[in-house]
């Protein structure tokens, strides 16, 4: 098969206004980007506001990844594609790609093989460029506070109480501690910040879970970035620049317009990680979606343990929102890995292993039932996989009363993926969601972390000094203890530590710091050795990328 991006240059896309017509977007209602994406302007949301959002949300979520691959990008592209090829009206609902990935190790995102989002350059790339609007709105509210240190610090603020770091949208270890200022100290505050990548901003956050510009406005207004003298929170309204950063974020809050190679309709807004964000795309998107489609299909990021709880206790949470089924994404590769096989010999059948890895996917059924949804598993098929290999995995879904369907929409797009659309339509008409949250919002915080970590990981506790437990009760006292908890782990495990795989147990999760993010509506949790600022690896992807002596990108996948 042919690389990704030849795969994807090789379709002819249609003009997005014929994608648009298909949901019932007028093209006066488009903002073009490009003869093949485009923006849905601000004034036909407002438009269906009021209209009910009837449609049916599927989430797909998955095991927890492994360097073997899973596809759960291209699962949700492949399911959407599928459900329209059975008569079903279906739009599909992802997240903007990181450039940070792309030009790392993970690579973008937007799919694979013949289940891909076009036009994929664009989309992994600049896009329409609201992830840089996010970097600069983020980095705006920073210079603001330098500026007001500068100019005489009129609220008092304490320099030893900032949280408030600047962004960068790219993998770049030396950048997480920073001195900034030095140099003429009549003309500079100096003193030591960082910067984080834009996906784990708080701004990205807003963006995604904000449901009008009002709202947008309000929340930016609300962010904290640092503490007086005297303890009290100091928030972007205090200086004065929520209302510029809303501005920046104007054209961003709308959401895009793009299409699979089949031709199907992609909403593709907002782009925070799972691992150190809530990982979901827009609520704007999935409620749009939601009011233009019988079906939308939208993915959490990484392993349910992170992105489908997020998705569940945040998103849900604030926006009303449930899902009317959890679609779970495992390969058998990956399966083997977590039954302890060495990626050289992923390849090689090897059934006891599947068998000693679905203990991952058990854990990850248990979960989502424990939200009182339907749950269903996608065998995202590889070349080398046996038929007992797959086998293997059906029979002990079957044991747990859970569909598995093996599916190769990589190989054969939408055709490769009926079966599964097929199956996942059944499951909703035969099984009600009865949706309810893991804890209430009147919930201690510490309790919350708890609660996660023991009902979600499989931990037996959280550990963290008294510091940290001080850190909750002030949050507490300041009237943030309502708010959802956001934590940052590693994707790699139910457990903090990454090697630990499969279903880990007898483990603690160590909870290494604690912060509102007041704006966006949850507490961040940071536990084991989670960076905000990820680092490129030995051979990062941006070596392999160049153009060809035609003019055309080659060596993004």
């Amino acid at each position: 098969m042919l690389p990704d991006i030849e795969l994807a240059r090789q379709t002819q896309l249609l003009p997005i206004a014929e994608v648009a017509a298909r949901l019932g977007i007028g093209p006066e209602h488009l903002e073009y980007y490009g003869l093949a994406k485009a923006k849905i302007a601000q004034d036909f949301c407002q438009s269906l506001e009021n209209a009910p959002a009837s449609g049916k949300l599927i989430l797909v979520s998955g095991i927890n990844p492994t360097p073997a691959g899973e596809g759960k990008t291209t699962t949700t592209i492949g399911l959407g594609d599928a459900l329209n090829r059975i008569g079903k009206r279906a739009t599909i609902c992802l997240r903007e790609p990181s450039l940070g990935p792309c030009f790392g190790m993970k690579g973008g995102a937007t799919g694979g093989g013949y289940a891909q989002v076009a036009p994929m350059e664009d989309i992994n790339l600049h896009f329409t460029g609201d992830i840089h609007a996010v970097t600069t709105a983020h980095n705006l509210l920073a210079a603001a506070l330098d500026n007001h240190l500068h100019h005489g610090n009129t609220h008092c603020i304490d320099p030893r109480r900032l949280v408030w770091n600047r962004v960068l949208d790219m993998n770049d270890r030396a950048l997480r501690k920073v001195s900034i200022g030095v140099g003429d100290t009549a003309k500079a505050f100096p003193r030591q910040s960082g910067f984080d990548i834009t996906v784990a901003s708080e701004v990205m956050a807003i963006l995604c879970l904000s449901e009008s510009p009002d709202d947008l406005k309000a929340r930016l207004s609300r962010i904290v970035v640092g503490q007086t003298h005297s303890g009290q929170s100091v928030c972007a309204s205090d200086l004065a620049v929520h209302g510029a950063m809303a501005v920046l974020l104007k054209d961003a809050y709308k959401p895009n317009l793009a299409q699979t190679l089949e031709g199907n309709p992609a909403l593709i807004h907002g782009g925070p990680f799972a691992n150190i964000a809530h990982g979901c795309n827009s609520i704007t998107a999935t409620s749009l979606a939601l009011r233009l489609s019988e079906y939308t299909v939208t993915e959490a990021g990484f392993g349910a343990d992170l992105g489908a709880e997020k998705f569940l206790n945040i998103k849900c949470r604030q926006s009303g929102l449930a899902p009317d089924l959890v679609v779970l994404v495992a390969t058998v590769r990956a399966l083997k890995y977590h039954g302890g096989v060495s990626l050289k010999r992923i390849t090689r059948p090897n059934v006891r292993a599947v068998e000693k890895g679905v203990a991952n996917l058990e854990k990850h059924i248990e979960n989502i039932r424990g939200f009182g949804l339907p749950v269903m598993v996608a065998i995202n098929v590889f070349a080398a996989d046996t038929d007992a290999e797959i086998q293997c995995i059906r029979d002990k879904c079957a044991d747990l009363g859970v569909e598995a369907v093996p599916a190769d929409h990589h190989a054969r797009g939408s055709a490769g993926a009926e079966d599964l659309a097929r199956t996942a339509a059944q499951v909703i008409e035969n099984n009600a969601s009865d949706f309810k949250l893991l804890y209430p919002n009147d919930m201690r915080l510490w309790d919350k972390v708890r609660t996660i970590a023991q009902k979600i990981y499989g931990a037996d506790d959280i550990r963290g000094d008294e510091m940290l437990r001080d850190k909750c009760r002030q949050l507490e006292d300041e009237g943030y203890g309502h708010l959802p908890i956001c934590i940052a782990k590693t994707q790699y495990s139910f457990s903090t530590n990454p090697n630990l795989k499969g279903r880990p147990r007898g483990f603690d999760v160590p909870v290494r710091d604690i912060k509102v993010s007041a704006g966006a509506g949850f507490v961040v949790v940071l536990t084991g050795d989670i960076m905000t600022m990820p680092g490129l690896p030995k051979k990062p992807s941006a070596e392999t990328i160049d153009f060809d002596d035609a003019g055309n990108i080659k060596g993004l996948f």
